[in-house]
């Protein structure tokens, strides 16, 4: 389960899933509750379960995204699910959310973030230290699924080579000197 703003939400254009409007109290009762359900209605198959969540909240509610995204399931039994349960759960496709409520072009896809610059050159050369700061930066610039996506690929990563690649492919790699000598830069035409 990830908290998202509704700007990350924005980004999921090349996503599917559905989304419950108004989802207040603990968001794992909501989710625990709809994965049962959903077993018991036949559509979660082979006894699956969402694993990608979002929450968000937009126009005062609470709203959970269950992403599609590696899920065995009856679409056509979670559309038939969809239409009938409405106005408990004010269920929508992700697809007709980011249209019909944020305005989103479909055809168009989002702009994407170049590269944030990352010091790592002359730090601490731990693999989980260099992780860590690489996703801090993601992070501030933010890119908060990049960092999770990034941070489980390292884990999972055969070797400390393999490791350092997976970090080039989400922030440039510059040097504590370089990132020294830019913030001198900026002092300098403050004054």
């Amino acid at each position: 389960m990830n908290h998202i703003t509704a700007d990350e939400l924005r980004t999921m254009v090349n996503h599917e899933g559905l989304i419950l409007q108004g989802c207040g109290g603990d968001p794992m009762e909501w989710i625990n509750g709809i994965n049962d359900l959903l077993k018991k209605e036949g559509i979660l198959q082979n006894d699956d379960t969402f694993k990608k969540i979002y929450i968000f909240d937009y126009d005062n509610c609470t709203n959970i995204l269950f992403d599609f995204e590696n899920v065995d399931l009856d679409v056509g039994k979670l559309a038939m699910w969809r239409l009938r349960t409405h106005e408990t759960f004010g269920g929508t496709w992700l697809s007709d959310y980011l249209p019909n409520k944020l305005g989103i072009d479909m055809n168009q896809l989002p702009d994407q973030k170049e590269k944030p610059d990352c010091a790592l050159i002359g730090q601490d050369g731990n693999i989980f230290v260099l992780m860590g700061i690489a996703s801090q930066t993601l992070k501030k610039n933010g890119l908060r699924e990049q960092a999770k996506e990034m941070q489980e690929r390292i884990t999972i990563s055969g070797s400390y080579d393999e490791a350092l690649g997976i970090i080039a492919e989400y922030v440039n790699i510059t040097s504590i000197q370089d990132e020294q000598e830019s913030n001198k830069d900026i002092k300098m035409e403050m004054k």
